[in-house]
């Protein structure tokens, strides 16, 4: 199973965001700030790192890049109502996707659902 590790400030966008992957067969674990995701990265594995850009103490993008050092081979993918941080997080983590809010949460999974190649077998 995939292990996403959501790191989301708001406490409703990050529930909402859990269920969803949830229920598309993710597996999950949220924290509300970076401070909180980097013990977690530390001591478990997960494939993704899905991350708000603009969230107290550390950003998602100064995450991202300590996330990097722990596990090089974990993707990332920011989420973000800011546009002027897009640009900053496109150049910081370049191989990272960004996602702008508004989103729908299908596709969000889809999204996810492309990065780990999820149903390109069935169509």
């Amino acid at each position: 199973m995939i292990r996403i590790l959501l790191a989301e400030d708001d406490d409703v966008m990050r529930q909402y965001l859990a269920r969803a992957l949830e229920k598309s067969g993710y597996a999950v674990s949220a924290v509300d700030r970076g401070t909180a995701a980097l013990p977690l990265l530390e001591s478990e594995t997960f494939d993704l790192l899905l991350t708000d850009i603009v969230m107290p103490e550390m950003d998602g993008i100064e995450l991202a890049q300590r996330a990097g050092a722990i596990a090089p081979e974990m993707r990332v993918m920011f989420i973000t109502g800011f546009a002027a941080v897009t640009l900053r997080a496109g150049k910081a983590v370049p191989q990272a996707k960004v996602l702008s809010k508004p989103f729908h949460l299908r596709d969000l999974v889809a999204e996810v659902d492309r990065m780990f190649e999820m149903g390109s077998a069935t169509g």
